[in-house]
C-alpha cells in the first residue's frame, strides 16, 4: 500500500494512530494525537478511513463501524447445546474471532464490548427460553473478559461458577439460571 504525507494510518498490532508526518525508503514517521513521533514499516500500517479513525475506547460506542462490526454473521457458530444427563447446556465461544469475521480496525475496549453484548444477549435468550445451564467460554487471558462477565452475571437471578476443568480447561465459566416455576 502506498501511503502520502497527511494520510491517517493505525499501526497493525498496536494502539498506535496517527498522522503521517514523513516518508522515506525504508520507514514511515507518524505523529499521534499527544504529539509523539513513531516509525514504522510501510507493512506495519493501514490507511483509515475517515470514519474509522473516532473509533477507540472514548469514542461513542454506538459508532457505525462498530455496529457493523457486531451485526457482521460470524464465520463459525459461537455457540451450540450439548446434552448431559438429559440436561440441556447451551454453549457460548467469546472469543472474539468466533464474534466477527476481522478484529481491523477495534481495540481491546470494543472487543470486550463485543463480547459483553454477546454474552448479555445470550443470556437474556437463555432465561427467556428456560435454559437452566449456560457455559460461557471465555479463555484464561488476564482474567478482564471474566471479572466483567461476573459483573454481568450479579444483575441477573442466576449462579455461577467455574466449568468443569475436564471439558473446559480453566478458560470457561458454568451459569445457572434460577427458573420460575409458574
Amino acid at each position: 500500500m502506498s501511503f502520502v504525507i497527511g494520510d491517517f494510518v493505525a499501526v497493525l498490532d498496536d494502539v498506535v494512530k496517527g498522522t503521517i508526518t514523513g516518508i522515506n525508503n525504508t520507514e514511515v514517521l507518524i505523529k499521534d494525537d499527544t504529539g509523539m513521533i513513531f516509525s514504522y514499516l510501510p507493512s506495519e500500517l493501514v490507511k483509515l478511513d475517515e470514519n474509522q479513525h473516532e473509533l477507540t475506547a472514548y469514542s461513542d460506542i454506538n459508532n457505525q463501524f462498530l455496529q457493523d462490526k457486531i451485526t457482521e454473521s460470524p464465520k463459525k457458530k459461537s455457540h451450540h447445546f450439548s446434552k448431559s444427563k438429559n440436561e440441556v447446556i447451551f454453549e457460548v465461544d467469546l472469543h472474539i474471532n468466533q464474534l466477527v469475521n476481522s478484529t481491523n480496525g477495534l481495540d481491546n475496549y470494543d472487543m470486550l464490548t463485543i463480547q459483553l453484548e454477546t454474552a448479555k444477549r445470550k443470556l437474556e435468550y437463555a432465561i427467556q427460553k428456560r435454559i437452566s445451564k449456560i457455559v460461557f467460554i471465555h479463555g484464561v487471558g488476564e482474567g478482564v473478559l471474566k471479572s466483567e462477565l461476573i459483573y454481568l452475571f450479579k444483575k441477573y437471578p442466576v449462579e455461577y461458577y467455574d466449568a468443569s476443568y475436564q471439558k473446559y480447561g480453566l478458560g470457561a465459566t458454568e451459569v445457572y439460571i434460577f427458573q420460575n416455576p409458574n
